[in-house]
């Protein structure tokens, strides 16, 4: 669950940019579910609302801090998902970037309350850094 300031905006932003089926709520509310897919689930509530119920209203809402979270989505198509979020009027925090040691290429974004999205793909095992394809043989059941 997304704790939010802009609940409208991020509620559109999730349904129409990042394309995710409502499974509950509408703009104007308070609460909102998305359906990912697989059985997942992204909500969106109010951060007023959260504050108000744990009593931390007097606390800052906002501070610089490095990021702490970010959602991932993942692409078969990096190239065509740029152009995708490019052509909504999406501006991009980072090209796509090749990650060897992560076995990923990926580019990032921002959604209205400046949660980060991570979009990436992932590389063939050729293109993974040697250690990356070791450590993934401990995880492997092939």
């Amino acid at each position: 669950m997304l704790l939010v300031t802009r609940f409208d905006e991020m509620f559109r932003f999730y349904r129409e940019v990042i394309g995710l089926e409502v499974g509950w709520g509408k703009e104007g509310d308070s609460y909102a579910s998305f359906k990912p897919g697989d059985g997942a689930k992204l909500s969106l509530f109010k951060r007023s609302q959260m504050s108000e119920a744990l009593g931390t209203m007097s606390l800052p809402a906002e501070s610089k801090s490095q990021d702490r979270f970010f959602l991932l989505v993942e692409s078969d198509d990096l190239e065509k998902s740029v152009k995708h979020f490019e052509k909504l009027g999406v501006k991009l925090a980072t090209p796509i970037q090749h990650h060897p040691e992560w076995g990923i290429r990926a580019f990032h974004f921002r959604d209205p309350d400046g949660n980060l999205i991570q979009v990436a793909q992932e590389l063939p095992k050729a293109e993974w850094t040697e250690g990356l394809r070791e450590e993934s043989k401990r995880y492997s059941s092939d």
